[in-house]
């Protein structure tokens, strides 16, 4: 059996970071969760994710910066990233594809949408650096 796929869930709401673990869990995946954007990146280098999912608005560096941080360093840059946030921003979307997200979903989400994200989003093997 393969070993278990492990999603990074960044996103300063603790009762979403809650369900989102349950409903993954439940779907055989492991997580590991960060309530800010420098926790965020501390953890993705710490724990090495198949994927994270990140929060736009949080303290200590908005989804942005995760994201730009990650995508500067050899070590994080090829970890895909599923935005979802409740975000107002008019070109948020834009802004996260420009960084590599492979999804942008908008909160509150679909919890089918988000498990065929997650399913889609670890089965493309990411571009060369």
């Amino acid at each position: 059996m393969a070993p278990k796929k492990k999603i990074l869930i960044v996103d300063d709401e603790r009762d979403i970071v809650k369900a989102l673990t349950i409903r993954l869990q439940s779907s055989g995946y492991n997580t590991v969760v960060a309530f800010d954007g420098a926790q965020g990146v501390f953890m993705a280098y710490k724990e090495k994710p198949s994927l994270i999912l990140l929060d736009i608005r949080m303290p200590a560096g908005d989804g942005f910066s995760v994201a730009e941080k990650l995508r500067e360093s050899k070590r994080t840059s090829r970890i895909p990233i599923i935005f979802l946030t409740g975000s107002p921003e008019t070109n948020a979307e834009e802004r996260a594809r420009g960084l590599g997200a492979r999804f942008f979903i908008k909160k509150p989400y679909d919890p089918e949408e988000l498990l065929d994200a997650v399913r889609r989003a670890l089965e493309v093997k990411p571009p060369p650096p």
